[in-house]
């Protein structure tokens, strides 16, 4: 039971949990939005009152290919939602991150080794660093 008890209670999943139940509830508002905002405005573009019943039939076989295109309209949303609310600034605090560390140290021109920016001689191979 000890194990169990560390399993649940370690932040990995109890943030994971959290991810999903947020993710579910947004996914729901980015339905609503395709769902009541942006398929009527195509539908009135191409003038249908509702273009998730569009469908074609073979042999009495009903393709509802009018849903399959609101599916795909709240997917390409959500995508793009997630890329630009949160990939794009991750990224964006990764590359500043990663110049603040590059500005901290520099190599060593003999042996390679990161060393301080102020640094005059190389702590790895004692060498003098101009």
């Amino acid at each position: 039971m000890k194990d169990f008890k560390e399993f649940l209670l370690r932040g990995n999943l109890v943030t994971t949990a959290v991810a999903f139940v947020i993710g579910v509830a947004f996914s729901g508002v980015v339905t609503a939005l395709v769902d009541d905002l942006i398929m009527p405005l195509i539908a009135a573009i191409i003038g249908k009152p509702d273009i998730s019943y569009l469908h074609f039939t073979i042999n009495d076989s009903r393709f509802l290919y009018g849903a399959f295109l609101t599916t795909l309209i709240t997917f390409v949303v959500i995508a793009l939602v997630i890329f630009f609310l949160v990939v794009k600034p991750v990224n964006h605090l990764m590359e500043r991150h990663n110049r603040e560390e590059e500005a901290d140290s520099k190599e060593c021109p003999h042996c390679l080794s990161s060393i301080p920016v102020a640094a005059t001689a190389c702590a790895f191979c004692t060498r003098d660093v101009t």
